[in-house]
């Protein structure tokens, strides 16, 4: 579904990604580990097309995407849930969900069906819809951002940190939803710091430090590689 080739990104003249390989098959919940500043948020930039690559192809369902403005993407199916959450937070629960299905603005039947189905999803959401989402607790921002990223209909959803800042029970709850939304049908890219947790729930997953890959593989050979362990899981 999703192949990037050679992938090279700057800012300014600083390269803050070199040489990145990653594939992602249709249906794969794929984690991306990496300490903070490792280059996970500006590859999701990159894949979204809010920061143009400077070298290298990204493939989307066998179509170069290079060069797509952001809007082009979230139509044809890459969706963000950035990370912390990004939420109006002075609007309400259900307007955030709205906003979500701008793609879908003309197709009001679409939209409505789509918040119904979000609120089944998460009941909280539909008891606070009338709530602005700044006065949700963190768990539930969390649960509303990726509500709002799911309006968009994603064939890939793409997800930064999103365990960060909540507490561990909510936390458990949280990865729970993920591989929900994965056996649903929606492949998965997830960037995490959780390692245990995120590999848990995957199938694959790719190791960046310092804007390059050095490992991958399945969850179990990441899981018990001795270096991942010593440096992701505190093993």
């Amino acid at each position: 579904m999703l192949t990037l080739n050679n992938i090279f990104a700057n800012y300014g003249r600083f390269e803050a990604l070199q040489n990145v390989h990653l594939e992602i098959e249709k249906g794969e919940l794929v984690v991306l580990l990496g300490a903070n500043g490792a280059g996970k948020s500006t590859l999701f930039r990159v894949i979204s097309g809010l920061l143009k690559p400077s070298k290298g192809d990204i493939l989307f369902e066998d179509k170069r995407i290079n060069g797509h403005p952001p809007g082009k993407l979230v139509h044809d199916g890459i969706v963000q849930c950035a990370e912390g959450r990004k939420l109006f937070a002075q609007m309400s629960v259900h307007d955030n969900l709205q906003l979500g299905g701008y793609t879908f603005r003309r197709h009001k039947r679409i939209v409505k069906e789509s918040i119904e189905e979000i609120y089944e999803q998460f009941p909280i959401l539909y008891e606070k819809r009338q709530a602005p989402a700044g006065s949700l607790s963190g768990g539930q921002q969390q649960m509303l951002a990726i509500g709002r990223a799911l309006m968009s209909k994603p064939k890939l959803l793409m997800l930064d940190e999103p365990s960060l800042g909540l507490a561990p029970l909510i936390v458990e709850q949280m990865f729970t939803i993920i591989e929900d939304i994965n056996k649903q049908g929606v492949t998965i890219l997830l960037a995490e710091q959780n390692a245990n947790a995120a590999l848990d729930i995957s199938h694959r997953g790719y190791v960046i430090e310092n804007g390059r890959n050095v490992l991958e593989g399945s969850k179990d050979e990441l899981l018990q590689n001795d270096e991942v362990r010593k440096a992701y899981i505190g093993a």
